[in-house]
Formats: structure tokens, sequence, C-alpha cells
């Protein structure tokens, strides 16, 4: 199943959380809010599936919700 990651930087504390548990996915700004390492100005990526259980360990551990995940049907 093709799973969708979105960011909502407006909720984003800058804890580093996310960083810690999926580094290849999750950077940040200047001022420590939550981007995605590859495209720093989109909001939603796919999650490829060797990279699900770190980003949906970021998802649980993220205190604010800043980290959205949608599972997607074909």
């Amino acid at each position: 199943m093709t799973q969708l990651c979105k960011i909502v930087p407006e909720r984003c504390i800058a804890c580093g959380l996310c960083n810690v548990y999926a580094p290849q996915i999750f950077d940040y700004d200047e001022e420590g809010i939550v981007l995605f390492t590859q495209n720093k100005k989109a909001h939603q990526q796919f999650i490829q599936n060797e990279q699900k259980e770190q980003v949906l360990l970021a998802y649980k551990k993220c205190p604010t919700r800043a980290i959205l995940l949608e599972d997607l049907s074909s």
C-alpha cells in the first residue's frame, strides 16, 4: 500500500524527534521547524517501503501531530 506523508510546519515545536527517528526523511529549517530532506519546499511526499517503519515511528513520537500519514488505496 502506498503511503503519503504530510507535514504541518505550523504545528511543529522544533523538538527534533522526527529527525531522530527518520533522519533520511525529515530535516529542519534555521528555526528548527520540520522540512522534508529531499524537497525542502514540499509539504507532502510519498514514502518508500523501506522507510515506512521509521516514518511511522516519527509520526507516533511527534507530540503536536505535525506529521500526518495517509494510506492510499490503488
